[in-house]
């Protein structure tokens, strides 16, 4: 297996037929075809759903693309000439971050770790680019159910609902289950080695008790 079998599948991925995929990657569709199949034969499952005319992934082709995107995305970081030296841990989120403590997670992180970047990407997408190999770790708010992705819970945000008896309506706190999550989240395995010290490192700042803990 080479790495333009991973191109190729995530091409057929993001462009869901074999004639834009082959118009995207300059190949010829039984080219694109043969590539496929000679990876689903590698890994020994049907990837790619053919049944239909817009084709659509497997449930194993869902989590081989987190894998795939990631192994690309960090072959791509490897043969960057401009990254010699420097391995920055990147970071993704879709809204505000660490909101009140991402300054913190920063200043921390620059004194704990001043060797390794933490370079925040705020990328608007459902997994905040991890899915697509943008990033190595992503702040999510709310249920992952993304295949091959882990979760470490940071806090659970609290929400206010709007109940009648006011002008403005009085907003009540939510708390407990209708709290919203913001967890930390990764692929499995993990494409920077630094990872766990985020998670330690940003749990600490935020105050973060497992639940049940005293």
């Amino acid at each position: 297996m080479e790495l333009r079998h991973l191109r190729c599948f995530l091409a057929i991925a993001e462009q869901g037929t074999l004639t834009r995929a082959a118009t995207r990657l300059q190949l010829t569709q039984p080219v694109v075809s043969r590539t496929l199949r000679q990876l689903e034969d590698h890994l020994g499952a049907r990837l790619v759903d053919r049944s239909t005319h817009h084709l659509g992934l497997t449930a194993a082709g869902h989590a081989f693309r987190v894998r795939a995107a990631s192994a690309v995305a960090a072959a791509d970081a490897a043969f960057d000439p401009a990254r010699l030296g420097v391995w920055p841990l990147r970071l993704g989120h879709a809204h505000s971050a660490l909101g009140e403590f991402t300054v913190s997670l920063l200043c921390s992180w620059m004194q704990e770790y001043p060797d390794v970047p933490l370079e925040l990407r705020r990328i608007e997408d459902r997994t905040a680019g991890l899915a697509r190999g943008e990033v190595d770790a992503a702040l999510l708010r709310g249920p992952v159910s993304t295949p091959g992705i882990r979760t470490e819970p940071l806090m659970a945000e609290p929400r206010l609902a709007a109940v009648p008896g006011g002008t403005p309506p009085i907003g009540r706190p939510l708390t407990g289950a209708d709290g919203l999550t913001l967890s930390l989240a990764w692929t499995h395995p993990p494409t920077h080695p630094a990872i766990a010290e985020l998670v330690t490192l940003a749990r600490g700042i935020i105050g973060y008790r497992p639940p049940g803990a005293t």
